[in-house]
């Protein structure tokens, strides 16, 4: 197995500091990459044009803002920022020890799909710094100044006060209400919460065939990485290790596991298949917008209830299918349902 390497280009640019990276790049050495924007997003007032498979970064001190649009940043490998219409963020640190960032205006939406123990990610906003402990789905509101947690764990310091928020938990960042920990509805949901699970199903999409062009180049992978995935035009994940599911109910393949899916069960005979001499396969259903391979379980699109957690030696799925273009530039997960 040949250890993975960082195309040459993309260990140049940055460290001339260069503000795009070229599609074919692996991407992990920092925080910021923008792999999709929709409509009017401006990064330190210019507006960014969007070029298929080629991405800007928002570096340390850059504010990235949206006017009528909406933007995907990429944050520690596995940490997805999906920032709303008419909001803006400023990044304070870009490293992957410690990535952090500042909401200034409007509401973004954090998707943790899987966080490493050697990094890090803290949401300012306001008074309040969440650090993300655990994957999930986090929810940052500029006005009034909240978090919402939809999934996972995360620790909250307000005033020098630590609160622990869990899943269903919301807490505010100001006034009269800071540090109170409140439940909320985890089914009310709006533009920006059901665009972001759309976008986590095309990643998660998009991650199986990405995963099996690493395997069968054999590569390794010593931590989970960002990597283009040019038949469906768009950034994925990778774990280094096994298979999960997202906070969403899709599912992450690495390159040792994704062989699964594309399994081939031996041909029936009279008697029947031998499903014990096979392994035991069990093919998986298709998933709600009609893909296979991705999703643990069908639902509707506005649940964000999560499956059980599952290692590596959960069910299987059958093959990825068809492409996408959802890449920079493009729609980027249908259209802006309301």
């Amino acid at each position: 197995m040949k250890p993975l390497r960082l195309v040459v280009t993309a260990i140049a640019a940055l460290a001339s500091g260069i503000s795009t990276a070229n599609a074919q790049s692996v991407i992990s050495a920092r925080s910021g990459l923008v792999p999709l924007v929709e409509g009017d997003v401006f990064l330190q007032d210019q507006k960014i044009e969007a070029k298929f498979g080629n991405f800007p970064e928002v570096k340390e001190k850059a504010v990235l803002r949206t006017a009528d649009g909406r933007v995907e940043v990429l944050l520690n490998p596995g940490v997805f920022l999906r920032l709303g219409e008419r909001s803006a963020l400023r990044m304070i640190t870009n490293r992957l020890i410690d990535t952090r960032v500042e909401l200034l205006s409007g509401s973004a939406l954090i998707e943790a799909a899987e966080i490493a123990k050697d990094t890090g990610v803290t949401i300012v906003c306001k008074d309040g710094a969440a650090t993300l402990r655990k994957a999930g789905i986090y929810r940052f509101d500029f006005s009034p100044a909240r978090l919402r947690v939809r999934s996972g764990d995360d620790l909250v310091q307000i005033n020098g006060q630590h609160i622990k928020a869990g899943a269903g938990k919301m807490i505010a960042f100001e006034g009269e209400q800071a540090a109170l920990v409140a439940r909320f509805d985890k089914e009310e949901a709006d533009a920006l919460d059901r665009w972001s699970r759309r976008r986590g199903e095309y990643v998660a999409m998009a991650n199986v065939s990405a995963a099996k062009s690493l395997r069968d180049s054999g590569y390794s992978l010593y931590s989970g990485i960002w990597r283009w995935n040019p038949w469906f035009g768009m950034m994925t994940y990778i774990p280094a290790h096994g298979s999960f599911y997202s906070p969403y109910g899709f599912r992450y393949w690495s390159p040792a596991t994704v062989g699964r899916v594309y399994y081939t069960p031996p041909p029936m005979s009279n008697s029947g298949w031998n499903s014990a001499a096979s392994g035991g396969y069990q093919g998986m259903g298709a998933t709600s917008s009609g893909y296979s391979g991705t999703m643990a379980s069908s639902g509707s699109s506005g649940s964000y209830s999560s499956p059980a957690a599952s290692s590596s030696s959960g069910s299987t799925s059958a093959g990825s299918s068809g492409s996408s273009s959802v890449g920079a530039g493009a729609s980027g997960g249908g259209s802006r349902g309301r």
